[in-house]
């Protein structure tokens, strides 16, 4: 006769299991609301100025080389790249994470095989832990806090302090940002944003209300854009790890509603067949009974 407290054990286990996600779930909806609306209320200002310095890239195009900043116009090479990865630094989020960063991966492995040298600096505890498996060599030390609940302004402000020494230094030519954009709640997608150098703005993809007319700088154009530029790139960090955020908390929703509705129905599973065993053991618990007294 098959015992049926492991049934029972089983189906207790998995309710319990039903109860953490469910409660998840709840904890990522509440905490996607003010993600989301972090994202949304960044993304106008982060865009006009992306705007903005395309604009810049793109009438700065017919300059002498090293005339215009490095930072818009980049090092004049090809050959030395940065990849930022940015995730998110805790799972239980479905494939958010593994998007990103294996967007990120092949990425580098593109590069590499065209001869270029690459360096990593990974955002996200997440990515960094993945690519470390076959780019150890090649990440960069983040300088970034661990522990933090929520971006911050300053972190980004870190990251970028990073990327402004190495394109100082020579250290790289070309800095790529890979990330999650959030699309809707529903829609994350894996993104690559040229940061270093700007990339000039296209006249077909020009928006109808954008400036068209040269830019005048005064005081003095060096000065304007040696604050200009160091923040517009803290931006745009800022704005890659809202978005990030947002998007993780979304999967992490759709996740967890997923995981609770299938521990739904595997408690219904397990349920039909504790029955079903119950049932057995009666039956066979009553033809030994009748048996026994037909003996007799």
């Amino acid at each position: 006769m098959p015992s049926l407290k492991p049934l029972r054990n089983r189906i207790n286990s998995v309710k319990s299991t039903q109860k953490i996600t469910s409660a998840m779930k709840m904890v990522a909806a509440s905490k996607l609301r003010r993600a989301q609306a972090q994202a949304e209320a960044a993304q106008p200002y982060a865009e006009r100025m992306e705007r903005m310095l395309r604009a810049l890239a793109t009438a700065m195009a017919d300059q002498p080389a090293g005339a215009a900043p490095a930072l818009l116009a980049g090092t004049g090479r090809d050959q030395k790249h940065l990849v930022v990865s940015v995730t998110g630094d805790r799972g239980l989020a479905g494939g958010f994470n593994v998007n990103s960063a294996r967007t990120a991966r092949n990425l580098v492995r593109k590069l590499t095989a065209e001869g270029k040298q690459v360096k990593i600096l990974a955002v996200g505890r997440k990515g960094r832990d993945y690519l470390r498996r076959e780019f150890a060599s090649q990440m960069v030390t983040n300088p970034m806090p661990g522990g933090r609940k929520r971006p911050e302004f300053g972190d980004a402000e870190l990251i970028s302090g990073v990327i402004q020494d190495m394109v100082a230094k020579g250290e790289v030519d070309v800095v790529t940002l890979v990330y999650n954009h959030f699309r809707s709640v529903m829609a994350q997608v894996p993104t690559e944003l040229r940061l270093v150098p700007m990339t000039p703005e296209k006249l077909d993809e020009t928006p109808k209300d954008a400036d068209q007319a040269s830019y005048e700088f005064e005081p003095e154009e060096d000065e304007i854009l040696a604050r200009l530029l160091p923040r517009a790139l803290s931006i745009q960090l800022y704005r890659a790890m809202l978005d990030n955020e947002a998007g993780f908390f979304a999967a992490q929703m759709t996740a967890m509603d997923g995981a609770t509705r299938n521990a739904g129905d595997m408690i219904k599973r397990l349920t039909l067949t504790y029955n079903r065993a119950r049932q057995a053991n009666i039956t066979s618990e009553l033809v030994e009974i009748i048996s026994g007294a037909e003996a007799v």
